[in-house]
């Protein structure tokens, strides 16, 4: 059996296709995968999320950002979409222009089945590398369910899990909290 070759890609060659392109990819140590699992309860959540988020931030100086901006991961020669990013302050971008950051304090990933075993896994190690990173949070979207991560010291993480629709999300920044029921407002769960 003949094997193929997947062509490697520089992150300036990936960064270059990626403006051209007509859907997303993430950049995975020279390879490039498109991004195909989007569905109307993921938007849903994600832009309940990001609203949520927004109003709980309102006053402070984050930035937040969904879906459309890119994260540079440089010791793990990744590049990832995450659903949703929050960034103290000022973004650090990677490269020219400003569709690249690094340096996100929050990451909030959707969970679909496709996407479960990698955001649990490859990702969230590869997230950690980021500095600034001190809160990851998953959150199902098949369920009333969220997993949280928040560090504590270098190489030390504390896990909570948040299960029905009356479970409230404690977040780090602000000291804010979050309804499971608003991130899930108007989502039809499958049966």
């Amino acid at each position: 059996m003949m094997q193929t070759q997947t062509k490697i890609y520089t992150p300036a060659e990936y960064l270059a296709l990626e403006e051209e392109a007509a859907y997303k990819s993430e950049y995975r140590d020279g390879e490039i995968v498109p991004i195909i699992y989007r569905t109307t309860n993921r938007n849903k959540i994600t832009g309940n999320f990001f609203f949520q988020l927004k109003l709980a931030l309102r006053e402070e100086n984050y930035e937040i950002y969904m879906g459309d901006v890119r994260l540079w991961i440089p010791q793990y020669s990744q590049c990832t979409y995450p659903d949703i990013m929050v960034i103290q302050g000022e973004p650090v971008y990677e490269g020219k222009g400003t569709t690249t950051v690094t340096n996100p304090c929050l990451i909030v990933e959707v969970l679909s089945n496709s996407t479960k075993n990698r955001d649990r896994g490859d990702k969230f190690q590869y997230y950690r590398s980021i500095p600034e990173l001190r809160e990851y949070i998953l959150i199902d979207q098949y369920s009333y369910y969220g997993e949280q991560f928040k560090k504590q010291a270098e190489g030390e993480w504390i896990f909570k899990e948040y299960e029905g629709e009356e479970a409230v999300l404690s977040l780090e920044m602000r000291e804010s909290q979050i309804r499971l029921q608003d991130i899930y407002s108007k989502v039809k769960f499958e049966s």
